[in-house]
């Protein structure tokens, strides 16, 4: 009774409405506590919704404004640094000697002019690359130059060809063209990630002719450490996109190279600089960028509502938690105090209840506590009728009990009896081989197979793999009956034999193809096929035989009445095991399943079995290990 006792305290922790009635009942009428939420409670409640919405839009713009200058400034140190580049490609494109050294002329073929023409072009490569930003500079000559396989400053223009930028370098026409960022194989020092700023070089003496391209590397490195000066919320986004949306640098690098959503490259393209607001996958996403001049590109910052205005939520939550106690503490004072003034009562009442309820015995009542009206009459008349139903529940559980563990007794005792028939059939089988009773022997076995693999160790549920073989196994019994009446064949698809299904489908539906259709065609040798196809998804079984077939309202029947013996003359196994296999399918599968019949008197039958293909390869192995 002390279980039941402590239930029946939950319970009447549960019942905190009817005590809520009792408050409304005693401390006020009810027209007042009606005109008090609708005057006081539901303005104020109002209010400090559009309180907090207004303050948390206030301090999100202050955040947003704040980033967006962040972005602005970091663009502009970054477009300073792209811009510098550009003036020292103008200044290295400008030198003469350049276009007149990687002209092509009569002289491409003389070791001494061409050793002085490298030594003249190293010297102007080293004054580019004293520049701290500048990482390494690429010539790209024509190939007819002697030094082009250099691979160090020079390298042929053939090699250019197949990058996915030299096409824009030519459309350029001697223009600078910024490539994103790559990962680029220097002889020297190996790998590395850079940005290359490249142009166009033409043949002064043939203007139609591109006499090179010359290509200033900068490292990663330098666009990154600009970046990481950002400090924002963490899991905001910060990248570099050009003006087609495609993005050239990410902290990510499996987004280089990859588009944006369009919704974000919509944004992008409003003007040089702004913020706007995205939804992406449900979720609101700030978006803040600013332009770059020297290159196009777009400095993107972007992050979720919730990331990028984290502080200010917080910020006004904790303002409108201060707001909504003071309110409580103004308003909600006096109900307060009336209301502890009556729980006080109450808890009285109900602790007379709990100390009746945890008396020892089974005889106890509520009715001997005095006498109350209201709510708290009817509360106590539930908990003394919920005392009784436990009472009773007790008494049901414990004869439930019992009941089980009579029948696990039950269910250890049949699983004797398969593990003797075991042994039976065993001890029959050697005996049979020990008196050279070959056929004796090999029936023997297949009816011990047919037993393990029907029982299934007590799984309703198992392969089709497991299927198959007990139809097998009944079909080696019965051609033993009957010997030279009749052929079968098996053939499952690849990849079904661990689909689950209920046991002893086939073996219903084989038996009535024998029994019933081969049997009964007199003078011939009769075939059963038997095969396991996948269709749409279903698992589609068929049974085929080339008996006597049947008109079309005995099919009709088969799968709609329960055949008994006097209908079918004392042979309805049968016929209703059909009945029963298209029951066991339907309940299983659903009513979308189930068997079809497909027959012609004298032609032969094909009973088709449609289920769902659920593929369980732990059922399949065990079924496997079981057989």
């Amino acid at each position: 009774m002390r279980n039941a006792a402590a239930f029946v305290w939950r319970c009447l922790a549960a019942a905190g409405g009817a005590g809520l009635r009792f408050v409304r009942r005693f401390a006020m009428p009810r027209q007042w506590l009606i005109a008090y939420l609708l005057l006081i409670v539901l303005p104020a409640a109002v209010f400090l919704y559009g309180y907090y919405e207004r303050s948390a839009k206030i301090l999100k713009d202050e955040v947003v404004r704040t980033m967006q200058q962040t972005v602005k400034q970091a663009g502009s140190n970054l477009s300073y640094r792209l811009a510098h580049l550009e003036d020292i490609s103008n200044a290295a494109f400008m030198d003469a000697n350049l276009h007149t050294y990687l002209s092509v002329g009569a002289d491409d073929q003389s070791i001494a002019i061409q050793l002085q023409v490298v030594k003249d072009l190293r010297n102007l490569i080293d004054t580019v690359q004293t520049n701290s930003d500048v990482y390494h500079v690429r010539l790209f000559v024509d190939k007819s130059k002697l030094y082009a396989a250099e691979r160090i400053n020079f390298f042929a223009l053939d090699s250019l060809k197949d990058r996915p930028w030299y096409a824009p370098i030519i459309a350029a026409n001697g223009g600078i063209v910024w490539t994103g960022d790559y990962t680029e194989h220097f002889l020297d020092v190996g790998d590395a990630r850079i940005f290359s700023l490249a142009r166009m070089l033409r043949d002064p003496n043939r203007y139609d002719k591109i006499s090179g391209v010359l290509m200033i590397d900068v490292k990663e490195s330098m666009v990154a450490g600009i970046l990481s000066t950002l400090r924002f919320a963490p899991g905001t986004q910060v990248y570099l996109a050009d003006p087609n949306g495609t993005i050239v640098y990410h902290p990510d690098r499996s987004r280089i190279g990859t588009s944006l959503d369009p919704a974000v490259l919509n944004v992008l393209q409003r003007g040089s600089e702004g913020t706007g607001a995205v939804k992406l996958n449900g979720e609101v996403n700030d978006v803040m960028y600013a332009t770059l001049d020297p290159t196009g590109w777009k400095l993107v910052a972007q992050g979720t509502e919730s990331l990028l205005s984290h502080r200010a939520v917080q910020l006004t939550q904790r303002s409108e938690w201060t707001s909504l106690l003071e309110y409580i503490a103004l308003f909600l004072a006096l109900p307060f105090v009336l209301m502890a003034i009556i729980v006080r009562g109450m808890n009285r009442r109900v602790k007379q209840v709990i100390t009746v309820i945890r008396r020892e015995g089974t005889e106890t009542s509520l009715s001997e506590l005095p006498p109350v009206n209201g709510d708290f009459r009817l509360l106590e008349r539930s908990v003394d009728h919920l005392i009784l139903r436990v009472r009773t529940l007790v008494e049901e559980k414990y004869k439930a009990q019992l009941k089980e563990r009579e029948a696990q007794l039950q269910a250890l005792q049949a699983q004797i009896n398969p593990h003797f028939l075991y042994n039976t059939l065993d001890t029959i089988n050697w005996i049979a081989i020990g008196k050279g009773a070959a056929d004796i022997s090999q029936m023997i076995d297949s009816l011990a197979k047919y037993f393990r693999l029907s029982l299934s160790k007590g799984r309703s549920i198992v392969s089709v793999e497991d299927e198959f073989r007990l139809a097998q196994v009944y079909l080696e019994i019965q051609r033993s009956r009957f010997p030279d009446t009749f052929a079968f064949e098996l053939d499952i698809q690849p990849g079904l034999e661990p689909c689950a299904m209920p046991k002893l489908i086939l073996q219903p539906i084989v038996e009535n193809a024998l029994l019933h259709g081969i049997r009964k065609a007199k003078g011939r040798c009769g075939v059963i096929a038997i095969t396991a196809r996948e269709e749409r998804g279903d698992l589609v079984l068929s049974v085929t035989d080339n008996g006597i077939g049947m008109d079309e309202g005995l099919v009709a029947r088969l799968l709609t009445e329960a055949p008994s013996e006097a209908k079918d003359g004392g042979t309805g196994g049968s016929s209703y095991g059909l009945f029963n296999v298209n029951e066991r399918i339907k309940l299983y599968a659903g009513g979308a399943y189930g068997l079809s019949i497909a027959s012609e008197p004298g032609a032969g039958t094909t009973v088709l079995v449609r289920l769902k293909a659920e593929r369980r390869p732990d059922d399949g192995q065990q079924g496997a290990a079981d057989g």
